[in-house]
């Protein structure tokens, strides 16, 4: 993390370029300057370095990070006891003294580092051209990647079909996916496979690595087409190579190219003749895969293996073509569980179990260490997977490093992770933009090479959270160590760590005293519900330089004391009995402060309690809940803004006006409860996202007078019972994407209009409007052409609105383009149901008391033929006839309520992507008919298919109406 260190102290001493006075001296700035010009030129260093000796460059980085961990601990030390003293000027005076007496000592370290690593700098361009000369071209293939494709049979498939299509154009097929994935074994099965081998004239396989040499890709190229291997230049070597396919079907595979400047140069040497050539391409980055994919054929993606499909592998690798003893199956099978679908690790696996005995005591003692068992499994895979984090630019290690400091397995908040980021200075602006949506590209970055995994996403689009597979994670843990990042809960190993993360319990019987090296600790961060030791508080309160703290999951502790002592927090998360003085944190960027409840105090006697933040000009986002409120302003203070401010949650504060009035800036407003709303919102022109939660109904006219709002993207009320026409008139907020409404509209009938266009709206949310009475069937439904998920929830809803003769070809009309359908109290009748198997793309059917009948019978005709999930909750079901063809892609099942359901049908069992049927509080018929199920496919060897049975009334409250689009909301009548 040297150039996250470098960007930390850069930015510290940004913070004094405008306060001068805070140091006292005038001549203390042309030595911040001096050393801020030193720090800035070894990141650039660090930026452009393009050294292939991994070794070297992380001895450098190693150098500069202690030097300047260092250096930022003198800085942050002396600037602590300057800002604790500035109300005693004869002490300040002295502070101010020691500090500029500590940045001259910084000044001449970072002085000679910097000398030291232009010295390198130089070295490095004189021996840049005969280092390319003499360094091999490509790294050894790991002899892991063995010519096998158990579980890759779909990819191999799909890939053939792209190499036999009929395109008479030269196409490139390129395969992208994380390091270990099983890319290049895919390329090379489908390589030699004979009846491709047949169908092309000339073959040719070239490696291309990280670091891209023309020549040697010339030589291989050649090599393969012609068989010789003469020294000519590289000119004569593309002539060669260029003649040699020219007028000829050929079949190139490019494995392993990182960047799309090699493929530039790469693609002028293969001719395009319209003979059906074809490139078969691998990258572990989705840029280079988009980049030099042609339209027809986009990129392949490459997925992780399937439980069953992971067995299989294992198993081959283990015993070839004989069983896997059944005394072994058990054990096995968890310890295959844990290889997370990577196939990189799973041949690992076998071959580290290949070389014991195959007892059941050496494989039980295997799954009772499988922490220890998979770290060297780890190990085993990282010189590959290091590949990627070697590969990285510097301002993603820091990044990535961080996220494998989150436990393993959890869907990590995007929105949280940005603002750690933020407050961790990994982030820096570019091209203008905001530093939060430069986080997002990083992230993006992060998920394009494959690195970090896609979680849930936003309405709009947007990645909600993330994940990262746990062999990542161990790498991120590996490197992270030596950055003095700490993921775990011993406490008395902090002495040497920069970043403390804690995730579960912590012992209380160690000593927790005061360490002579707290003062190195920035970052304190609890995951969970974590129970702490009695003395935490204090034990925080002595990390004196704390950067980060994040405790708002330690519920039994009260940090209101603390956090005052902390004044270079960039970022807290706390819980607190009173309101704590911030006077001193003039760097906070994110406040986060939940009402801490001893048990001793009723909430309801509670009074309110004002926080001044009014002097915090870095503040991002701030988000107090009740008693807290932030402190109205005086007159003496009329001048101060919060410009920075982008998002702000408002719970019952009285003067809600004169806040927004200062903070003119903000992206995303809340404004909760009792809330005192202003007369107008239309000042914040930068806005993209405002919820509004009272208990009182809004005057519509705040809204009819805020449609001039040109940047609100996303819109959530709740009690607000607005007129509808007053609703229509947000359709002339130009990029208005998301609409959510819950008890928010008001009056029995919504009439819209050809005038009335949501032209941007993604997602409409309508929850319980108990007034309205008139919609009219499904007309409305039907003018969203691009309807990709629709979910409806009334309060009460008519009988017949979902019925009659002209229900069925309303159906047929709704947008092709429907993934996800969600209905609650539509009463639809099942023949009804079996016409939304004309719905092409439908992924996602759920009911809740939605379906009427006691008969549910799916003919031939009757085929959902995408549908991955099917939930029926609380219908009078009785009997139900299919069979797997009727749902050829089911993956899972959930039942609930059904009591008077005699069995699932037999048929069901068949469904070859069934993976999960889930039974609860329904009748004894369909249990046993699910356990069947499940006995016969295990009989079958499908061990894949998880059956869970509830018996208990466990409803879940289903969520609101829900309307997503893509593209216009033309009508609803």
């Amino acid at each position: 993390m040297a150039y996250a260190a470098l960007s930390s102290l850069m930015y510290t001493l940004e913070q004094l370029k405008p306060n001068q006075s805070l140091v006292c001296r005038n001549c203390t700035q042309q030595h911040v300057e001096s050393l801020y010009q030193n720090l800035s030129t070894i990141q650039v260093f660090l930026n452009n370095t393009t050294t292939k000796d991994i070794e070297t460059l992380k001895v450098i980085e190693k150098r500069i990070r202690n030097v300047v961990y260092k250096a930022e601990d003198r800085v942050d030390s002396s600037l602590r006891r300057i800002i604790q003293l500035a109300d005693r000027e004869d002490k300040w005076k002295k502070a101010c003294t020691s500090f500029y007496e500590q940045l001259l000592k910084v000044e001449q370290q970072v002085y000679f580092l910097n000398k030291e690593v232009m010295l390198i700098d130089v070295n490095k361009h004189r021996s840049k051209s005969a280092e390319l000369a003499t360094t091999p071209f490509s790294q050894e293939k790991s002899t892991i990647e063995e010519n096998t494709i158990v579980g890759m049979e779909n990819d191999f498939n799909a890939i053939l079909d792209h190499l036999i299509s009929q395109t008479d154009e030269l196409t490139v097929i390129p395969i992208f996916g994380m390091g270990g994935i099983g890319k290049t074994t895919l390329a090379k099965k489908v390589y030699d496979d004979s009846s491709i081998r047949s169908r092309f004239d000339k073959h040719a396989w070239v490696t291309i690595s990280q670091e891209y040499n023309e020549r040697q890709m010339l030589l291989e190229v050649v090599s393969s087409i012609t068989g010789s291997n003469q020294e000519m230049s590289d000119d004569q070597l593309m002539e060669i190579v260029y003649r040699g396919l020219k007028g000829r079907r050929f079949l190139i595979v490019i494995d392993d190219i990182w960047s799309t400047e090699a493929w530039d140069q790469m693609q002028r040497i293969f001719p395009n003749d319209g003979n059906r050539s074809r490139i078969l391409l691998t990258t572990r980055l989705k840029n280079v895969a988009n980049y030099v994919s042609c339209p027809d054929f986009l990129p392949y993606s490459k997925s992780f293996l399937s439980l069953e499909d992971s067995w299989n592998l294992f198993t081959e690798k283990l015993f070839k073509k004989d069983p896997c003893p059944p005394l072994l199956e058990e054990t096995g099978k968890h310890i295959v569980k844990q290889c997370r679908g990577l196939p990189l690790s799973i041949v690992v696996v076998a071959g580290i179990l290949g070389k014991m005995d195959p007892r059941h005591d050496n494989w039980k003692r295997v799954e009772e260490n499988l922490n220890s068992f998979f770290g060297t499994v780890s190990e085993r895979c990282q010189s590959i997977l290091s590949l990627s984090y070697s590969y990285l630019p510097q301002y993603l290690r820091a990044c990535f490093l961080y996220v494998g400091g989150f436990p393993e397995d959890m869907e990590i908040d995007v929105s949280k992770l940005i603002r750690l980021w933020i407050a961790e200075q990994f982030v820096k602006a570019r091209n203008n933009k905001r530093l939060e949506v430069v986080a997002e590209e990083y992230l993006q970055e992060l998920i394009d090479r494959s690195l970090i995994l896609t979680g849930r996403q936003r309405a709009n689009g947007r990645t909600k959270s993330c994940k990262i597979h746990d062999l990542l994670r161990q790498l991120c843990l590996s490197e992270a160590h030596t950055e003095n990042v700490m993921n775990g809960n011993d406490l008395e190993a902090i002495d040497d760590q920069r970043r403390m993360i804690l995730l579960s319990e912590v012992e209380e019987k160690y000593d927790y005293g005061p360490r002579n090296s707290s003062g190195i600790v920035r970052t304190f961060i609890s995951m969970g519900v974590v129970a702490l030791p009695k003395e935490m508080c204090s034990i925080v309160s002595e990390f004196k330089l704390l950067k980060v703290l994040d405790v708002l999951s330690v519920l039994w502790y009260d940090f209101s004391s603390v956090i005052p002592e902390l004044v270079h927090l960039r970022y807290v998360s706390a819980r607190i009995e009173e309101a704590p003085s911030l006077a001193k944190l003039r760097s906070l960027q994110t406040i986060i402060l939940r009402r801490y409840f001893s048990g001793s105090v009723r909430p309801t006697t509670l009074e309110l309690q004002p926080l001044d933040i009014w002097r915090m000009s870095e503040i991002r986002h701030m988000d107090i809940d009740w008693p807290l409120y932030i402190s109205n302003l005086v007159e003496a203070e009329q001048t101060l803004f919060l410009n920075n401010l982008q998002t702000l949650y408002l719970y019952n504060f009285p003067c809600v006006a004169e806040i927004i009035r200062r903070t003119p800036n903000l992206k995303k407003l809340k404004i909760l409860y009792r809330s005192k709303l202003p007369d107008s919102l239309s000042i914040l022109q930068d806005l993209e996202t405002l919820h509004i939660e009272i208990e009182e109904n809004i005057d519509p006219m705040i809204i009819s007078r805020d449609i001039s709002l040109p940047n609100l993207k996303k819109l959530k009320l709740r009690g607000t019972r607005i007129p509808w026409e007053v609703v229509n008139l947000l359709a002339n907020l130009p990029n208005l994407e998301v609409l959510e409404g819950k008890y928010a509209f008001a009056g029995a009938d919504w009439k819209l209009n050809e005038d009335v266009v949501f032209r941007k709206l993604k997602y409409l949310r309508l929850y319980r409007c108990r007034d309205l009475e008139r919609c009219r069937d499904l007309d409305s439904l039907i003018l969203l052409e691009e309807l990709e998920t629709l979910f409806i929830k009334l309060a009460t809803f008519d009988l017949n609105k979902f019925s009659g003769n002209s229900l069925p070809c309303k159906i047929k009309k709704l947008s092709p383009n429907i993934k996800k359908l969600i209905l609650s109290y539509t009463y639809i009748p099942w023949e009804v149901v079996n016409l939304l198997s004309n719905l092409p793309n439908l992924e996602v059917l759920k009911g809740y008391l939605a379906f009427t009948g006691t008969d549910w019978r799916l003919n031939e005709d009757a085929v959902f033929r995408k549908l991955k999930c099917l939930r029926i909750y609380l219908v009078g079901l009785e009997r139900w006839e299919a069979c797997c063809d009727n749902f050829p892609m089911l993956e899972q099942l959930l039942l609930d309520g059904l009591n008077e359901l005699e069995e699932i049908p037999e048929g069901i069992g068949d469904i070859m992507t069934l993976k999960l049927i889930t039974i609860n509080s329904c009748s004894s018929g369909v249990e046993n008919s699910a356990k069947r199920i499940q006995e016969e496919q295990e009989s079958l060897g499908n061990y894949e298919l998880q059956l869970q049975i509830s018996p208990v009334n466990c409803y879940i409250e289903l969520i609101s109406v829900q309307v997503v689009v893509c593209g216009g909301l033309v009508g609803m009548k």
